[in-house]
């Protein structure tokens, strides 16, 4: 009983803090993209993942909610199909924007004279096209769980771990599902590993322009690109140990004869561990601690 209550009092303070702190940098960086007449593409592409994942954290969170409080299951099977829909598409779409946040980030402090330079976007705005396109392409991805998901009913009993469950698919629709999510899977990471070593070269080139400077004794203050660039880093260090924990978690667990309740809820943590940090690396790197305790 003592560990239920732990497990129960952990969950439910992580996703708050979760939640709160994807609101307050959503908010924050909201303000600063309207108030500031350069609109930079960055803070728009923060806003779309803090909103990510404030949906991942509702649709999951209520799951884990009614599973771990034992709650009576009072979703029926527009209900589920609803919130495991949302989860699917968030996942997804955290992925993709963390994605294109590091592009976006690697083409910013790259050189002027790179070529790389003539991608950057001239407008925020320009960003909107390729949300577009990413909501499009998740919602496609995850359009079989609206016949596969189904609700095991209101009379469920408390001791289930299981609310929503996924019926047996057609194997044609597998085949088609499945290779598109490791497509899109491996293209963005590739693409975030590609831009995240340009990122740590560029880095390390500059650590040692300012070795030089202090031995010179010259001042020299760090560009706020590159403090923004080492909180991208950051960030996409720590996509990357949720990801992959959470797919040999999972693989793991498809490959165990027996059932452990541990390594569920630790599966369950890892899927909304990304959700939780990201905005607390984002409000430390940052240094938005007094402006969301302001906030709250």
């Amino acid at each position: 009983m003592v560990l239920q209550f732990i497990k129960k009092t952990i969950f439910l303070f992580m996703t708050m803090v979760g939640i709160l702190g994807n609101m307050c940098v959503s908010v924050h960086y909201m303000f600063s993209w309207w108030g500031s007449p350069e609109k930079r593409p960055i803070h728009l592409i923060l806003i779309h993942l803090t909103f990510t994942n404030i949906i991942l954290l509702l649709a999951k969170g209520l799951q884990n909610t009614i599973i771990v409080f034992g709650l009576r299951n009072f979703l029926d099977d527009i209900g589920c199909k609803i919130i495991v829909y949302l989860e699917r598409v968030a996942r997804g779409l955290s992925i993709c924007t963390s994605s294109v946040l590091t592009v976006v980030q690697a083409i910013i402090i790259s050189p002027r004279a790179s070529g790389w330079r003539r991608l950057r976007p001239k407008s925020a705005w320009h960003i909107l096209p390729f949300f577009s396109f990413f909501w499009i392409l998740n919602a496609f991805i995850s359009v079989n769980l609206i016949h596969s998901i189904r609700s095991t009913g209101m009379n469920t009993s408390q001791n289930s771990d299981n609310y929503c469950y996924l019926t047996s698919e057609s194997q044609k629709i597998k085949w088609i599902v499945l290779p598109l999510m490791v497509l899109r899977d491996a293209v963005f990471q590739g693409a975030m590993g590609g831009a995240s070593g340009y990122m740590v070269f560029l880095l390390h080139k500059h650590h040692q322009h300012v070795l030089y400077l202090q031995n010179s004794k010259l001042f020299y203050r760090t560009p706020p690109e590159l403090r923004a660039a080492q909180s991208v880093l950051v960030l996409m260090l720590c996509f990357l140990f949720f990801y992959w924990t959470d797919c040999a978690l999972s693989l793991f667990l498809s490959l165990s004869l027996g059932d452990s309740s541990l390594m569920i809820n630790i599966q369950g943590f890892l899927t909304l561990g990304y959700a939780i940090f990201s905005p607390l690396v984002l409000i430390h790197r940052d240094g938005l601690i007094p402006v969301c305790w302001h906030a709250q």
